[in-house]
């Protein structure tokens, strides 16, 4: 078997999908492996502000693990120019994403050689910081109105499993008040988050958008009824070590020993999740322990 370092992947970028109404197609970034059949694919939500071209460290290591990754830029990328005032970017990210899992066919069309080698029936969504609540939605996370209280259920069954990395908790009063006044959809109901999921967050990562501290990332996992795993990473920021790009300026906490327990462990819980039986996962956590490393919680 091709080792997960050295496999071979093709990597497109971008394949533009027609999107009426949208101001402008969307464009889509497709990593995949170059062999291999019946590919299970992740449907990845990049942060707020960042590009669907970023996040090579992770979406090279799915690729290369034999998942097809697809990564939309959505609206608020500062790769399309100035990030708009809009309570609502929230849904249009998870339309966006939902455009995507409607035209598998044609994206893969768009990639010498994928035609008729995915798995439409194993898909994971995944996401970091904005883009964990992004993903989250489609798993059954509920964006709720601050005014109504109300919050519409987008999950979508196509779905079956996430990763959400540094992604938001609560809202309301755990919001500090120019958060919550810039970003209303920072409003997260989990309790309808039934399909499995893991969480990964760092206990260095203190966010100026909250009253509490780096716990409030822990939130997806606590008040998920789906989440199944909790890895959390001791020192790390919300870079968790540098998933967002190889040389990203953003990266404060760089650590490729981070970067690679994200990787491996991403990994192992999405084959296991995607393919019951898999015992990937379960031996992915036994060999993980070394705790100044990170620690894994499991429910």
């Amino acid at each position: 078997m091709v080792s997960v370092e050295t496999a071979p992947v093709v990597s497109v970028d971008p394949v533009p999908l027609p999107a009426p109404g949208r101001g402008a197609d969307l464009r889509v970034r497709v990593s995949a492996p170059v062999r291999g059949a019946e590919l299970p694919i992740i449907l990845f939500a990049h942060g707020f502000g960042s590009s669907g071209r970023a996040y090579g460290p992770l979406a090279d290591h799915w690729a290369a693990a034999g998942f097809v990754v697809l990564q939309p830029t959505f609206r608020d990328s500062r790769t399309l120019g100035p990030i708009p005032d809009d309570p609502l970017l929230w849904r249009y990210r998870v339309e966006d994403m939902l455009r995507v899992l409607d035209n598998l066919e044609a994206v893969a069309a768009a990639v010498p050689g994928l035609p008729g080698r995915l798995d439409p029936e194993r898909i994971a969504a995944a996401g970091h910081s904005f883009g964990g609540q992004t993903a989250g939605v489609l798993l059954g996370l509920r964006v709720l109105d601050p005014a109504t209280g109300d919050g519409a259920d987008l999950a979508d069954e196509r779905v079956r499993a996430g990763v959400l990395l540094a992604t938001a908790g609560r809202g309301g009063a755990d919001l500090n008040p120019a958060a919550a006044a810039r970003f209303p959809w920072l409003n997260p109901d989990f309790s309808h988050l039934t399909a499995p999921v893991l969480v990964v967050a760092g206990d260095a990562d203190s966010s100026s958008l909250t009253t509490r501290g780096p716990d409030w990332l822990t939130d997806p996992y606590h008040l998920s009824p789906g989440a199944r795993a909790l890895l959390t990473l001791p020192g790390a920021e919300h870079s968790l070590g540098g998933i967002p790009g190889y040389d990203a300026a953003e990266t404060t906490d760089a650590d490729p020993a981070r970067v690679r327990a994200v990787q491996t462990l991403s990994t192992a819980f999405l084959r296991s999740a995607l393919h019951p039986g898999n015992p990937e996962w379960e031996q992915a956590r036994a060999a993980f322990a070394d705790p100044a490393l990170g620690r894994i919680e499991i429910k």
